[in-house]
């Protein structure tokens, strides 16, 4: 029997999970909601952290942990943000879009797609719009 991959695998590894990301702050930087947490745009420094972090989330190396402290610096980084449910909505939405259009496979589409959403449902626990977006 062969060894079922990681997610961090069967996304793709690292470079799926960039773009993923790059997707993600690009609609980011343009979003009237979220645009105004990033005030001068997502530096590359961010972007290369946020990486780091999913590859972690997605059972790849735990440089997150080892490098930048892990969980507890995450949160840290978010905690006095004021991050409001919709806020909260619209990131999750467009993290999942930005997983269906870096896609090259539906594999990769259908892993990346629900493990971003399923993990990011989790940051809506105050209320869900009626609607979602799909791909």
């Amino acid at each position: 029997m062969s060894e079922v991959p990681t997610l961090y695998e069967w996304a793709g590894g690292r470079e799926a999970i960039e773009r993923m990301i790059g997707c993600f702050y690009d609609r980011v930087e343009r979003d009237d909601l979220l645009s105004p947490l990033f005030p001068g745009g997502v530096s590359a420094e961010h972007r290369e952290h946020v990486t780091t972090w999913w590859c972690e989330v997605f059972d790849g190396p735990p440089e997150y942990t080892e490098r930048l402290g892990g969980y507890p610096a995450m949160l840290a980084h978010h905690r006095d943000l004021s991050i409001t449910a919709d806020q909260r909505f619209r990131f999750a939405s467009l993290m999942s879009l930005a997983a269906c259009l870096i896609s090259s496979s539906s594999r990769a589409s259908f892993t990346a797609r629900s493990s971003s959403t399923a993990f990011l449902s989790l940051l809506q626990s105050t209320r869900a719009p009626a609607a979602a977006r799909s791909c």
